[in-house]
Parts: C-alpha cells; structure tokens; sequence
C-alpha cells in the first residue's frame, strides 16, 4: 500500500485485481469511452482484464508506467484507477490519468489520492515534474489539478481524439518537486 486517507487506501495493481477492474469498467462504460477509451476496450470481460492486469503488473515491476487502484478500506469496492504514465526518467517527468466509479464521483476522493500519489511520485520515485493533461469541460478533473497546486501551462491544440469524435484541444497543468 502506498497510501490511507478517509477510509481508503491506494495501493499497485496486483494480480487479484482484474474482476474489480472489469466490474469497474463495465459499470462506468458510458462514462469512461470518451477520456478512457483504451483502459475500457481492454477491461471488457474478465479474461481481458486479466490480461490487462498482467501486462500492467509487469509494466510497474519495469517501471514503465504504474497503475494504482484506490479502494475503499473496509469493503474492498475499487472506487478508481490512476496512472503515472508517460514517463519519461531522464526529465524525471510523469503524467497522471485516473477514472473514478460514478457512485464515489464528487467526493473529493480522487483529489486527495493525487495528492498523496504526487507525494510519492516525488519522494519515492523520484520524478520532479507531474503532469495532468484534461479537457476543459471535465470540470471535475481540472479541480483535481488546481486542487493540487498544478498550474495551468498551455493549451495542447488537438491533443486527444476520443473515439468517433474530432481532435480536441487540451490543457496541460504541471506541478513540480519543491526541491527542483
């Protein structure tokens, strides 16, 4: 476990998570395909999520992305994914990317795990920028970064093409190591 705050906990993908991730995925299907697009075709059913979950796993021991989950303390209900992805170690820069289930939306849950996230992103990996790259319509994300003390850096024109849709412009906020 990396982290405990109000009940919950975060912690690295391990190989028992995949049925919590598909039951995740599917549950909040509507909600995911535009922003999650590639975590969701891949978490489908439980042998895909099991697949996912091993290629994950894998990826975190090699350090080249990491995905933690966030559940709930007592009940063991996963209530979000959040990646440290794109990293990139000679820059010491990661970016952050997370969903959370719609029954645990709105309550400052995945503000706090950022915010304990970036501490170990920091402290324990070492990394001296974090970026958070959001549409500026997800309003609840954006609340995330600011939330954190992530400042906004620029607009990314044409930075994500959801699928079926046109390119869309994003904006990039960083938060920075205060030793850097």
């Amino acid at each position: 476990m990396v982290a405990q705050f109000d009940g919950f906990e975060i912690s690295p993908i391990h190989g028992g998570d995949a049925w919590k991730i598909c039951d995740l995925m599917v549950a909040n299907a509507d909600r995911f395909k535009r922003y999650f697009p590639k975590t969701l075709e891949q978490n489908l059913n439980p042998t895909l999520s099991q697949l996912f979950v091993e290629r994950k796993v894998k990826q975190f021991e090699n350090k080249a992305e990491f995905l933690f989950t966030l559940k709930h303390s007592e009940t063991r209900k996963l209530a979000g994914l959040i990646y440290i992805k794109e990293l990139d170690w000679d820059k010491k820069q990661g970016e952050f990317a997370y969903c959370i289930d719609y029954t645990f939306k709105g309550q400052g849950l995945m503000s706090k795990a950022i915010k304990r996230l970036s501490e170990h992103a920091f402290e324990g990996l070492g990394l001296k920028v974090l970026q958070i790259i959001v549409h500026k319509d997800n309003l609840g994300s954006v609340k995330v970064a600011t939330n954190n003390g992530f400042e906004w850096q620029q607009t990314n024109l044409n930075g994500f093409t959801p699928p079926g849709e046109r390119p869309l412009d994003m904006e990039l906020y960083e938060l920075y190591a205060r030793n850097s």
